[in-house]
């Protein structure tokens, strides 16, 4: 998987203080969890970029005082008015750990059943995966030429080399439907027919399954 390095500061202090004059120098108080003591430390908003603003998925090599640390983004806090970031939780990536990531699903090929006059909804934009560092993808690659109106892809059916699913095999990754018009004879769908996408993108990027011993 595709790493970014963020290069931060130590901090000393971690009071409300402290705190708000980071933000105002648009800087975002952060932690490291995992591996001993956590470590907190602040760094530049903008640092975030090409982590947070961005449909692909990243490993993160945090840079403190000389110190290097693998990592994965486990929880990031948005102000509600500004939409700044105000708060990120990392946790410390172990070679021989597992870590569970959600990773974004990209779909290939036209699907018969669209070419047919149904349409695409796709429940999951991204899936959690669970592996070791080393074998987390970049990405899932789904192939949807042979679905026909009527017919689901499931996590079941998805070939995993490396890692696996936190999903039930049963869950419905993409579906085609038959559009209302067009089984009444029109060409185009409803806005009810329009792509779905599940809530289950909202849940955090990433966790490790040790975390909560």
């Amino acid at each position: 998987m595709k790493s970014i390095t963020i290069q931060g500061t130590k901090r000393e202090s971690v009071g409300k203080k402290s705190t708000k004059a980071l933000r105002d120098a648009e800087l975002v108080p952060c932690v490291v969890y995992g591996g001993g003591e956590p470590l907190n430390f602040s760094a530049l908003e903008k640092a975030f970029k090409g982590l947070v603003y961005t449909p692909e998925a990243h490993t993160v090599s945090i840079e403190v005082d000389g110190q290097v640390i693998p990592a994965v983004l486990q929880d990031i806090q948005f102000h509600p008015i500004t939409d700044k970031i105000i708060h990120a939780d990392f946790y410390r990536l172990s070679d021989d750990k597992p870590v569970i990531m959600e990773v974004p699903v990209r779909l290939t090929g036209r699907s018969k059943g669209v070419v047919a006059g149904g349409v695409l909804r796709q429940s999951f934009r991204k899936l959690r995966v669970k592996a070791i560092p080393a074998n987390l993808p970049d990405e899932i690659v789904v192939d949807i030429t042979s679905l026909k109106i009527g017919n689901k892809l499931y996590v079941g059916t998805i070939k995993a080399e490396g890692y696996s699913f936190v999903h039930p095999d049963n869950a419905v990754v993409v579906a085609v439907k038959m559009s209302r018009n067009a089984a009444k004879g029109g060409a185009m769908a409803d806005d009810d027919d329009e792509e779905e996408v599940a809530t289950a993108e909202g849940e955090a990027p990433a966790t490790e399954e040790a975390a909560a011993e």
